[in-house]
């Protein structure tokens, strides 16, 4: 039986991964609401095999995307899962249960396992991984720019099951999303008047390689472990320098 509550993602393009994820809540969530881009890649075709509730929203800011998608939803709780996520039995039963009695808790934050390169990532800056997800409707709400998040206001609980990520299908994939992400990082910072330091450029990915590889044992998830940490230092490297690009084509200048 299909439990009150709606599941809802954001999609564009997502038709490699996107099926697993709608499989994962199928027969499970009462409502299914997904809110595409235009998706050009057979994405929008998919989605209509798992729910009528698929909607269009054109915007480059995350916030307001999640926003219109969560307005959309019809049930008191509901949750989000990203086009690359999908939930385990475990975790399916245990937010049945909680919805099937009173709680005093407004929401709940959610541990995600990331699969990459056909390894679970147990260390470095991919773990823990942990977000709310589970909320009541009317107490939720998006902030943020390129890496928005949800607010809820009451109390916050934590499950004891996790859902499963598969973050890129392969480091290919993981540059070209880096090379998006990072233009996007920039454009928040540049507008939110944050300008560009040498010093971060350079100092800021070492940083990233001793937290995520040495101190949090990266390095003991072998060579995915070793590939993670070096994309994130070249991330970390490119908003700044993509930054700095911004600046010098707009006659700003930062502190070199």
């Amino acid at each position: 039986m299909r439990i009150p509550i709606s599941v809802y993602m954001i999609t564009f393009n997502n038709a490699i991964t996107v099926e697993r994820a709608l499989k994962s809540i199928k027969d499970w969530a009462d409502e299914i609401v997904v809110v595409d881009s235009h998706s050009t890649d057979g994405t929008q075709e998919i989605v209509k095999n798992y729910t009528d509730c698929l909607y269009q929203f054109d915007t480059k800011n995350l916030r307001e995307k999640y926003q219109y998608a969560q307005d959309m939803c019809k049930n008191d709780w509901v949750m989000f899962i990203d086009a690359d996520e999908w939930l385990t039995e475990e975790i399916k039963k245990e937010i049945a249960s909680i919805i099937s009695t009173k709680t005093d808790y407004a929401g709940y934050v959610v541990n995600r396992k990331n699969i990459y390169l056909g390894k679970e990532i147990k260390y470095g800056g991919w773990y823990p991984d942990y977000e709310i997800r589970l909320y009541k409707k009317d107490k939720g709400f998006w902030k943020g720019g390129i890496h928005a998040k949800v607010f809820v206001d009451g109390k916050i609980g934590r499950l004891k099951n996790h859902y499963l990520h598969t973050p890129y299908l392969d480091s290919s994939q993981q540059i070209k999303t880096i090379d998006r992400y990072s233009q996007a990082y920039a454009e928040d910072l540049y507008n939110s008047n944050h300008r560009f330091h040498l010093i971060n450029m350079i100092l800021r990915p070492v940083y990233r390689f001793f937290r995520d590889y040495i101190f949090k044992l990266g390095f003991l998830d072998g060579i995915p472990g070793l590939i993670i940490v070096a994309s994130t230092m070249y991330y970390v490297f490119m908003k700044h320098a993509k930054l700095w690009e911004l600046e010098k084509r707009n006659g700003k200048k930062g502190n070199i």
